[in-house]
């Protein structure tokens, strides 16, 4: 397994060269360097301002030479600084990521027991009105959009009944859940409906397979067939479906961050796209790139302890 790992990190290497080499041509190669200092200062910055702005930041240099300049920044995990607030870009994703944890690592957990637990229950009454009518309410919150939710919850929870705050995060130890049960609530209830249909034709598939007729006739009660056997023969399937949602788990949600103003990852890579900062955005890319390329890693991993019968090879 240790070689099948350390293939894939190189197999990952010219990947990520091609990211950074994609993200550097959009943002640096088809962009002047003087519309890139107005976009960063202003439409009406002073010509001085945009030279000392282009000469600190190295855009009245060659193209080859900033991208050399940037690869070894990234190389070195030196993102540099953000052109809007000077900070630097690594100290601003380290003190966005325990937000950004606090909101979607719990959000991710609930999500997925809660799907588990329907798309199980809707198995074992399975074409029944209440498998049916189970159906449609999955239908229906997949057709909700997020920002849908969000306006909802603020409204009645926060504005209206005033259960938890509509806006800002702060810690305060365990006062700090106030802050957190709303976003969390909401981000699970988000990707219910999808995981909770494709967790119920997961399930649905396996049930039908020789070994759950044998143990029902061996006189295995249902409820231990379903957890004790399909849910385990399952776990390609869910695994693949759970592990691809780890980099947004990081990356946090940028629409429920925005909402809440929680200062986490995902609220930094909105302000950045809406301010045009350019490095904090080719970070957020390179990031969420590794991050998907760990993913893969990952799930491949998890597969061969899942099931014996798959070996990396």
């Amino acid at each position: 397994m240790l070689s099948y790992i350390l293939r894939r990190l190189l197999y990952a290497v010219p990947i990520l060269l091609g990211v950074l080499v994609i993200t550097f041509v959009l943002f640096r190669g088809l962009q002047k360097p003087d519309t890139i200092a107005k976009l960063a200062l202003g439409q009406k910055a002073p010509t001085h301002a945009l030279a000392a702005f282009k000469a600190k930041h190295h855009l009245d240099r060659p193209l080859p030479e900033q991208f050399g300049l940037y690869l070894k920044g990234v190389a070195t995990l030196d993102f540099g600084e953000s052109w809007k607030t000077g900070r630097s870009i690594s100290e601003t994703f380290i003190a966005g990521l325990a937000p950004t944890l606090l909101i979607t690592v719990p959000g991710f957990i609930c999500g997925i027991i809660a799907a588990l637990g329907l798309a199980l229950y809707q198995v074992f009454v399975r074409h029944s009105r209440v498998d049916r009518a189970m159906t449609l309410v999955c239908v229906g919150l997949m057709s909700v959009p997020t920002i849908v939710y969000i306006i909802v919850c603020q409204a009645i929870l926060a504005l209206q009944f005033n259960y938890f705050p509509a806006f800002g995060f702060e810690f305060r130890g365990l006062e700090t859940a106030k802050f957190l049960i709303l976003p969390v609530g909401i981000l699970a209830v988000v990707n219910l409906g999808y995981d909770g249909r494709m967790f119920r034709a997961v399930f649905l598939e396996e049930i039908a397979q020789d070994y759950v007729r044998t143990a029902l006739a061996k006189g295995v009660g249902n409820m231990q067939v379903l957890t004790r056997h399909v849910m385990k023969n399952g776990l390609i399937a869910i695994i693949t479906l759970t592990v691809g949602q780890l980099p947004a788990l990081i990356m946090g949600s940028l629409l429920i961050e925005s909402f809440f103003g929680i200062p986490g990852l995902g609220n930094q890579l909105f302000l950045a796209i809406q301010q045009g900062d350019q490095p904090v955005v080719m970070a957020c890319v390179f990031l969420g790139a590794l991050l998907y390329l760990f993913a893969l890693m990952l799930t491949d991993v998890l597969y061969a302890f899942a099931d014996p019968r798959i070996r990396l090879s």
